[in-house]
């Protein structure tokens, strides 16, 4: 029976369903209102998604379960996929076990300790942190504000062990300790309560206890107030010491008051949650905010990235970090709209006890701050690539996919691509772009005016000069345009490769070459009528669109300057009374003709040097161009095409980045050569 039958004999219920490969593994496991529908989607690929073709290539089979609503589903997806850690669910990159801060409320006498066991009854856990240090200090912090016994006291072990060995007689053990304990070091330097001596009363313990949880949730304010008032009380019973211990506290939690940059005019309760998305991983930042103070943030690397929809990508996520943590706020603020946010907000409301929402801000503070904790998302991923070397690996293992799947002698260490820009067959240009060892190298960057007038767009005559002047034996030879690629990529389909083997063959060179379709993103071969298909998701295929997506912008932002510069010439050089200096002026002001024609009569008026008679002018000079541009002329802003027929909407830039040490761009000016 095939998959598709068997996915027709499956209940229209609620429920989870696990598509398995060959080997019986599990590797996804989703949840589903009518499981029936749901799975048919993924059997017939009505599911859009760019990682299902791929990964029902795999499926051999698949479970279900059954369950009574929606809400049910998603209780049982997040176990599923804790118990089974699919390949294509989203799930943290590094599957270690994160850190805690746990208090044992079980314990007659409970404890505070940082941990990364699995979550245990009568043990309360606060976190995740990612940063085992800042966990550490906050116990340490955390004691000298309340004094509270560490599990890693072996006196408060001791005591432990008698109470378990005597269930039923705690007092009698209680009253033991007090008479015949020792104090541990912690009691004599004010860290430690000093039950274990009979120094403190049960009850004030567990009062104790209770503003350490407070504490580690974010209820400052109500610690504040108890500690205020017992200073005051103590300085009444003129016991000034002990007021003074108290105040010192209260100094200890003002100053990690001050060293949160981020406060809120209201006491609001909230995680903000940003991502930064490379090909196949992520960076997550979490900023927790509680009473209206931005308490800590943890970062978090993610397994998936652009191989996966958005908001599979953030959903996911939700569902693994709520799971593994105790302290849901009132309200958890993302980037994008999710299709199943009411669905999480019932699940997170359930956790916590209080409603919870998924809220989406697009302006205001939650606004700004959701954009710093993406930038920090991004940051913490960046630091993940440079320590492991993920950018490299991947570049690696991208030319290698490259050399496998287009029959390369070997892998293509140096690309060249090409692209043309033209808009009807005027202010026609082409780029070629250089990637050496997977990387963009901007100094090789060439772009080129196209001498052919063919009256209209006509790439396949502007491909065929084009390459014939950059392989040319006398540029070949010429040592600024370096040596000769591994990869030649034209940007089309076959009308674009046709042209670069005929132009290649004219000129007696065998250059491994290919034509990338923008449609599907189909690689086309000389040597296969079959176009080539990259996996998706794949680093050979991201490369690849890199190329492609470089030589598109570079071949956009010269046509646009081109045309721009003809506009300028053609229009402001025909008034009478502009001149030179005044034209400079002019265009210093606005920046670029596009504001020009945006502007008033009495903003250009504004421009220094521009008197009002002028300025009327030219305003009525740009009217009367927009009308003619009306008709199909060269220099009219119609509809840009390049590459195919492709509409260009890119924005131009002034000038080009060089690649920064971390795999990003910082700011830096080449000069880029001109073939005329």
């Amino acid at each position: 029976m095939s998959l598709a039958e068997q996915v027709s004999r499956v209940p229209a219920l609620p429920g989870c369903y696990l598509w398995k490969n060959a080997a019986g593994e599990v590797i996804y496991v989703g949840k589903a209102k009518n499981l029936r529908t749901r799975m048919r989607q993924y059997v017939t690929l009505a599911d859009d998604r760019e990682k299902i073709p791929l990964m029902m290539q795999v499926v051999r089979g698949f479970d279900y379960i059954v369950v009574d609503s929606e809400h049910e589903a998603l209780v049982l997806e997040r176990n599923l996929i804790r118990q089974y850690r699919p390949y294509y669910n989203v799930d943290f990159k590094d599957d270690k076990s994160y850190p805690f801060i746990a208090v044992t409320e079980s314990d007659l006498f409970p404890a505070i300790k940082y941990t990364r066991e699995r979550h245990r009854a009568g043990t309360r856990y606060f976190g995740p942190y990612t940063d085992s240090r800042a966990a550490r200090e906050t116990i340490d912090t955390l004691r000298k504000v309340i004094p509270v016994c560490s599990a890693g006291c072996a006196e408060w072990r001791r005591v432990r062990r008698m109470i378990e060995a005597h269930r039923g007689d705690e007092d009698i053990v209680s009253l033991v300790c007090a008479t015949g304990g020792r104090p541990c070091f912690d009691y004599h330097v004010g860290r430690g309560p000093g039950v274990c001596v009979g120094a403190i009363a049960p009850e004030q313990y567990a009062r104790s206890i209770r503003a350490v949880e407070r504490f580690l949730t974010g209820q400052r304010r109500d610690v504040v107030n108890e500690l205020v008032s017992e200073m005051n009380e103590a300085a009444e019973a003129l016991d000034f010491e002990r007021a003074g211990r108290i105040k010192r506290r209260l100094q200890m939690i003002s100053d990690l008051d001050d060293r949160q940059q981020v406060e809120f005019p209201t006491s609001v309760d909230i995680d903000l949650v940003g991502f930064y998305r490379e090909e196949t991983i992520a960076g997550a930042c979490v900023f927790i905010v509680r009473e209206g103070r931005t308490i800590r943030s943890v970062e978090f690397i993610l397994d998936k990235g652009l191989d996966v929809e958005a908001d599979e990508l953030v959903s996911g996520f939700i569902k693994r970090y709520y799971d593994e943590t105790a302290d849901v706020p009132a309200e958890v603020d993302v980037a994008i709209d999710l299709a199943d946010a009411e669905l999480l907000g019932e699940w997170l409301t359930e956790k916590r006890g209080r409603v919870c929402r998924l809220h989406r801000p697009q302006r205001g503070e939650k606004h700004r701050l959701l954009e710093t904790c993406e930038r920090n998302a991004r940051h913490a991923l960046m630091r993940y690539m440079m320590r492991t070397g993920y950018a490299d690996d991947r570049t690696n293992q991208a030319l290698l996919q490259l050399e496998s799947a287009l029959a390369l002698p070997a892998p293509p260490m140096r690309i060249e691509c090409f692209d043309i820009s033209t808009i009807h067959g005027c202010f026609t240009v082409a780029s070629m772009v250089v990637f050496t060892a997977g990387h963009a190298d901007k100094s090789q960057y060439r772009r080129f005016r196209i001498r052919t007038s063919t009256g209209e767009a006509n790439d396949f005559a502007s491909m065929l000069e084009v390459l014939g002047r950059r392989y040319a034996p006398v540029r070949m030879a010429d040592e600024r345009f370096g040596s000769r690629p591994d990869l030649l990529v034209v940007d089309g389909g076959k009308p674009q490769l046709t042209a670069a083997m005929t132009q290649l063959a004219e000129l007696g060179l065998d250059i491994p070459v290919c034509g990338l379709a923008k449609a599907d993103e189909e690689l086309f071969v000389p040597w296969d009528d079959t176009p080539v298909v990259l996996p998706s998701g794949s680093a050979s295929l991201y490369l690849i669109k890199q190329v492609r997506d470089e030589a598109h912008r570079f071949a956009i932002t010269f046509h646009r300057q081109l045309r721009d510069k003809a506009m300028t010439a053609s229009v402001l050089d025909e008034i009478e009374g502009v001149g030179p200096v005044r034209k400079r002026a002019v265009m210093r002001h606005f920046g670029s003709m596009k504001r020009l024609r945006q502007a008033s009569a009495e903003q250009i008026a504004e421009v220094k040097g521009i008197p009002r008679a002028v300025a009327q002018e030219i305003f009525y000079m740009l009217r009367a161009w927009d009308v003619r541009s009306g008709a199909v002329e060269c220099g009219a802003p119609a509809a840009e095409s390049e590459g195919g027929g492709r509409r260009a909407a890119e924005t131009e830039t002034e000038t080009e980045t060089a690649p920064a040490s971390d795999g990003h761009h910082k700011s830096a000016p080449f000069v880029h050569k001109t073939i005329e």
